[in-house]
Formats: structure tokens, C-alpha cells, sequence
């Protein structure tokens, strides 16, 4: 009987396709740092010049880059492909954001059933933590934190929908809307009853889909978003009133009201 031996190259093939799987999967971030080269060898079992070829066959196809003095990291993945400046300029215009939230609505809602019927326990232990987070950050009344523990809450579901497609689109895309849309969602959470609203909606998700009750998370991931947009076209609709009664009474800047 013949014994086969994998050629150095198939080895760094190999390793390349490991680290692709997870930078697909979401276990691996965009930005985030790799291990050194001995501790990255030694966890996935292969000589340090096999990694290297590995990790340059990632670093040609554009999924790692590295900085001189600080190792490899991946990519930016998502963000120059989700796109450019369409979505810089989408990112700049405000009535944009109804859209967004609308498109938000119909891939949250599946999300969350699809997370009520394949979540692992792991998930299940990371969408428990954020809502845990939720209630700390309620307690603390600080909306910048609730925000944060708002879009954490949604990411652990996205990653516990396993659906590798929506994670990455609408991980790309709420990198890009971010600063928009995490003012916004900030500025929700400084009154007291929107505050209350969105915690009980939170909760309502969450344990719908820790139940496993796939229609249910649909529907309370649906009157989550449907909230949100009414929300914030009410405080939309608030600040620009505000801004007329003020150029009202300095009749714009423009006269000299006697």
C-alpha cells in the first residue's frame, strides 16, 4: 500500500481555506488582528513556513493585510464592496434612514425566525448576555450605552439566523451606516418613554427566540422596526418644526424684524 504525503503546498492551501471559513462564518472579524506567527503555527498544527505561504495566499486574495509593526489582520471586508460612494452618500443623507429601517424591517424579521429555529446554545448563551447587557445599560440610563447594547443584541442574532449571507451584508452595511444610525438610535434613547418601549420590544425578541417560537420572533422583530421608523419620523418631524419656529423668530437671519 502506497503512502500519500500532502505536498507543502496543498498544506498551505489548506490553512488558507481554514481561515477563510472563518472570516466567513463571522468568527473572525473585519479588523481584527491575527495571532503571532508561533501561536498561529502552533494552534493549527503546521510548520511556520507552511503558514506563511497560507497566510499569503490570504494576503493575495485581498482577505488579510498587514502593517508593519503590528502583524496581520483582516481585511476590511464588506466595506468597499457594499459600496463606495453610493453608500457614503447614503450614509450622509438623513431621510435615508426610513429606507434603511424598511429594509432593516423585512431581513430582521426573517432573521430573528431563522435564529428561533437554528440557534445553538452558544447563541442562545450570546443573545442572553446581550439582553442582560440591555437591562444594565437601561439601569444606567446612558444612551449611548443602550445604543451599544441595542446593536449588540441585533448582531448575536443575525449570527444565530447562520445564515451566512445576511451576517456579512448586514454586518458590511451597519458598519458603514453606523455613525448615522447609532446618533439617531442614541438620540431615541434619551426619552424616557421611547427608552421603556424599546426594552420591552428587546425582550420580547429575545425571549421569543430563546422559546424557539420562529413566528413569534418574526412578529416581534417586525413591531420592533415598524416602532422604530414611526419613532424616528416623529423625532424628525419634531427637530425640523423646532427649526422653523426658530427661523421664525429671527425671521431666518436674513431680516431686520422691527
Amino acid at each position: 500500500m502506497t503512502n500519500f504525503s500532502i505536498r507543502p503546498e496543498r498544506a498551505a492551501e489548506a490553512v488558507a481555506r481554514h481561515i477563510e471559513t472563518l472570516i466567513l462564518e463571522g468568527s473572525l472579524f473585519p479588523g481584527e488582528g491575527l495571532l503571532p506567527e508561533r501561536d498561529l503555527a502552533a494552534r493549527l498544527n503546521v510548520s511556520r513556513p507552511t503558514l506563511r505561504d497560507g497566510l499569503k495566499l490570504l494576503q493575495d486574495r485581498g482577505l488579510l493585510v498587514g502593517e508593519r509593526g503590528r502583524g496581520l489582520r483582516v481585511a476590511a471586508l464588506g466595506r468597499a464592496a457594499i459600496t463606495d460612494p453610493l453608500l457614503a452618500l447614503l450614509a450622509e443623507r438623513p431621510e435615508v434612514e426610513d429606507d434603511y429601517l424598511d429594509f432593516r424591517d423585512v431581513v430582521e424579521s426573517h432573521a430573528a425566525g431563522l435564529a428561533a429555529a437554528r440557534a445553538t446554545d452558544v447563541d442562545r448563551d450570546r443573545i442572553g448576555a446581550a439582553l442582560d447587557g440591555i437591562e444594565a445599560a437601561h439601569g444606567a440610563a446612558i444612551p449611548e450605552d443602550e445604543a451599544e447594547a441595542d446593536a449588540a443584541l441585533h448582531q448575536a442574532i443575525y449570527e444565530a439566523s447562520h445564515n451566512l449571507v445576511l451576517l456579512q451584508i448586514m454586518r458590511a452595511l451597519s458598519g458603514n451606516l453606523r455613525s448615522n444610525v447609532a446618533a439617531n438610535r442614541a438620540r431615541m434613547f434619551t426619552l424616557p418613554q421611547v427608552r421603556e418601549k424599546l426594552r420591552g420590544q428587546h425582550r420580547a425578541i429575545g425571549a421569543a427566540i430563546l422559546a424557539g417560537d420562529a413566528e413569534g420572533a418574526r412578529a416581534a422583530a417586525h413591531a420592533h422596526l415598524a416602532y422604530l421608523r414611526q419613532a424616528a419620523r416623529d423625532l424628525a418631524r419634531a427637530e425640523a418644526h423646532g427649526e422653523t419656529a426658530r427661523r421664525r423668530q429671527s425671521s431666518g437671519g436674513l431680516g431686520q424684524r422691527r
